[in-house]
């Protein structure tokens, strides 16, 4: 079995779509409209064919969490880069052009090489080797 997708609602659908192909260098399928439910959806596909679908639809609440606290459930999801360089360049393009890193890079104690950034709409990304 592999996770096949994860799914985020989001604000701005276009602006998601335009982050996550910019900096993971993601490819975005055609979009999804859903007319009746006023849905919108992209999937997004990395380099290990895990994807990532961005969704929008009116009426869906904004989340409670907040975004420098960590809280039960779902709270991050990792992107493997394939190298500490890799991270390192990534982890200092983000806050060249002014996103939140919200910690490192750095080596944890568990082995990972990691830096923990925050997209436009506040869900937190781990980047690693």
């Amino acid at each position: 079995m592999r996770i096949e997708h994860l799914a985020i609602w989001t604000k701005n659908l276009e602006k998601m779509k335009d982050f996550y192909c910019r900096y993971f260098n993601a490819t975005a399928g055609n979009k999804y409209f859903n007319q009746i439910k006023n849905f919108e959806s992209y999937f997004l596909s990395f380099e290990n064919e895990i994807r990532l679908e961005l969704m929008q639809m009116p009426g869906i609440p904004d989340s409670k969490n907040d975004s420098s606290k960590q809280f039960k459930g779902l709270i991050h999801f990792a992107i493997s880069t394939g190298s500490k360089e890799k991270v390192d360049e990534l982890t200092m393009r983000f806050r060249q052009d002014g996103f939140t890193v919200v910690d490192g890079p750095r080596w944890t104690g568990d082995g990972y090489y990691e830096s923990v950034v925050l997209d436009p709409e506040q869900n937190r990304i781990e980047i690693t080797i």
